[in-house]
């Protein structure tokens, strides 16, 4: 009987409670996916903004030793101007031109201070429509829709020579409508003669008349300008 009794004091606690919905769950998931997302896009603006100020901080090191160095040259000056009175207008030419050498330079700083900062500017914002992104993770690349029917015109360079097969890449700038701004050839045929030359002028050619899905963001609200690589495959 108390053998009992125990399981029943014990059974129900674990009777109260209450498993998570299927809902609950679904709301758990979908908030630990946004946070993960968020952090992603924290993470890569991290990235892009501590090259820029890397950068910015080489460039204002090297004004700062420009300007070091300027400093140090006018003190010699000044000394050599103290010891040798002769010659002393291109002493002081001199000197004047090494003061506006260290003016120069505190500018660069300034300048490369303030580009640093729009660079910050730039790498905390979010793009808006229609602005040239790279493709990330966060991006929905652009989908054609009539690659299939795009064919690009291929000629033999003689009666006897076959057409030219392989693959040959085409990087196309995609605009955020879906149309094809501009293109250029990332990957042609191999070797260097006049029939792979004019595959890929031709597969250059044919990627123009090419129509996108735009890019767009994971939610489909934004659409973007990207540059985005097409395949042809030449048999």
């Amino acid at each position: 009987m108390r053998i009992a009794l125990s399981l029943l004091l014990i059974a129900l606690p674990l009777a109260a409670a209450k498993k998570p919905t299927t809902a609950q769950l679904q709301v758990q998931v979908k908030r630990l996916t946004d946070e993960r997302d968020d952090l992603k896009q924290r993470l890569a603006a991290t990235d892009s903004l501590q090259q820029a100020i890397a950068l910015a901080k080489n460039a204002r090191d090297q004004a700062r030793s420009e300007s070091a160095a300027a400093r140090k040259e006018a003190e010699q000056l000044r000394a050599s101007l103290k010891e040798n009175q002769t010659g002393g207008d291109a002493i002081l030419k001199e000197l004047h031109d090494a003061q506006q050498a260290a003016e120069e330079a505190k500018a660069e700083a300034a300048r490369l201070k303030a580009q640093n900062e729009t660079l910050q500017i730039r790498a905390n914002a979010v793009p808006g429509e229609g602005d040239l992104v790279q493709l990330t993770e966060e991006i929905q690349p652009a989908r054609p829709i009539n690659l299939n029917r795009v064919t690009p015109h291929l000629k033999a360079s003689s009666l006897f020579a076959g057409r030219p097969k392989g693959v040959v890449v085409v990087n196309v700038l995609i605009s955020e409508r879906g149309d094809v701004l501009a293109s250029r050839l990332i990957q042609g045929l191999p070797g260097d003669s006049p029939d792979a030359k004019d595959a890929g002028a031709a597969c250059v050619e044919a990627a123009k008349h090419l129509v996108f899905d735009p890019a767009a963001s994971k939610d489909g609200a934004t659409h973007f300008k990207v540059w985005q690589g097409v395949g042809f495959y030449l048999d």
